[in-house]
């Protein structure tokens, strides 16, 4: 098996890639698990409908501004025009790779039949990806889940149509769309999917510590593994799996001075990427999660919810620290 993963001209420097998350994997979460370790870090997902592009949340999504790295860009949607269109004007203003969303299990994704409900449907599913592969010079990657219910699992029909049709790689969910993220992922179809195509697979789901990512790949044969809800509050869990899959060894958690100049950077990057009045009320889940372990009743979370100001945030944060350390 080939050991390095290649999408189109780039290759990617490890077999750990960051999911996209809607809400979640924006420029400065993005950068910041690149610089733990992450391969690839994909946008979070874009709606290919044009009449939304200019809105402020849109704008912020799309400036692929001064990205370090490969720039994967994910965008969504049912229409194969409007798809095509999105995939272009991304490209033009910086994508290097586009991903199309076949994997959201939202249900304000999938009424408007984006999404993993586009699944239930191979045709349109053929016609999406044929639109947007030859709208553009760049690679086009697909992210599904492994079908729509557990007793519809076609993800080897739609990754055979994906390869057939020129996706240079594929990144599978262990969960159908109506599994929602209830349950357990399963690793059997990402398997059976790795089997029958020849392009890159991703396996994502439930990965949540270098073991475990050891494990998904040996089980799967996969050719990497796809990060999300786990990076959330822990970006450095780029840098464990990496290290991890390197040499077997397991690196030590960061120190809380570490965590408190890692959780500043971000809070003080979301102040900046959204202005400080949206990205005080951005910040406050990202803290949510970076606090979980350290405040289990979550006090200082409520507290800090309350907040409204960008610097007050920050010198609650370094409080918060400061009295952590000493104890």
């Amino acid at each position: 098996m080939d050991s390095v993963v290649r999408i189109g001209p780039y290759q990617l420097a490890n077999k750990v890639v960051c999911a996209p998350m809607a809400g979640v994997t924006d420029h400065t979460f993005r950068e910041l698990c690149r610089r733990f370790g992450a391969a690839l870090a994909v946008s979070e997902m874009l709606s290919s409908n044009p009449l939304v592009w200019q809105s402020e949340k849109s704008q912020n999504r799309m400036g692929h501004r001064q990205e370090s790295g490969i720039r994967s860009v994910q965008i969504a949607g049912s229409d194969p025009e409007q798809m095509a269109a999105a995939a272009r004007y991304n490209v033009e203003i910086g994508a290097h790779i586009i991903d199309i969303n076949m994997g959201c299990p939202a249900k304000k994704v999938n009424k408007k039949l984006a999404g993993s409900a586009l699944l239930q449907y191979p045709e349109l599913v053929e016609q999406i990806i044929q639109a947007v592969v030859n709208a553009v010079d760049v690679p086009v990657t697909l992210k599904i889940r492994t079908g729509w219910d557990p007793d519809n699992r076609n993800g080897v029909q739609i990754a055979r149509i994906a390869e057939d049709n020129g996706i240079q790689a594929l990144a599978v969910h262990g969960r159908t769309k109506a599994c929602m993220y209830k349950g357990e992922a399963e690793y059997d179809t990402i398997a059976a999917i790795k089997q029958q195509v020849s392009i890159p697979v991703m396996a994502n789901g439930d990965i949540t510590t270098p073991e475990k990512a050891r494990f998904v790949l040996d089980y799967t044969g996969a050719d990497a593994v796809m990060i999300g809800r786990a990076a959330q509050g822990r970006p450095w869990i780029f840098r464990e799996v990496v290290h991890y899959l390197a040499t077997g060894q397991k690196l030590a958690a960061p120190s809380v001075l570490e965590v408190q100049q890692i959780l500043l950077e971000h809070v003080q990057g979301l102040h900046q990427l959204y202005g400080e009045h949206a990205g005080a009320r951005i910040a406050r889940k990202h803290v949510g999660w970076y606090l979980a372990e350290h405040d289990p009743q979550g006090l200082f979370r409520s507290e800090f919810n309350g907040i409204e100001l960008a610097l007050t945030q920050l010198d609650a944060l370094n409080d918060y620290f400061h009295k952590l350390a000493a104890t």
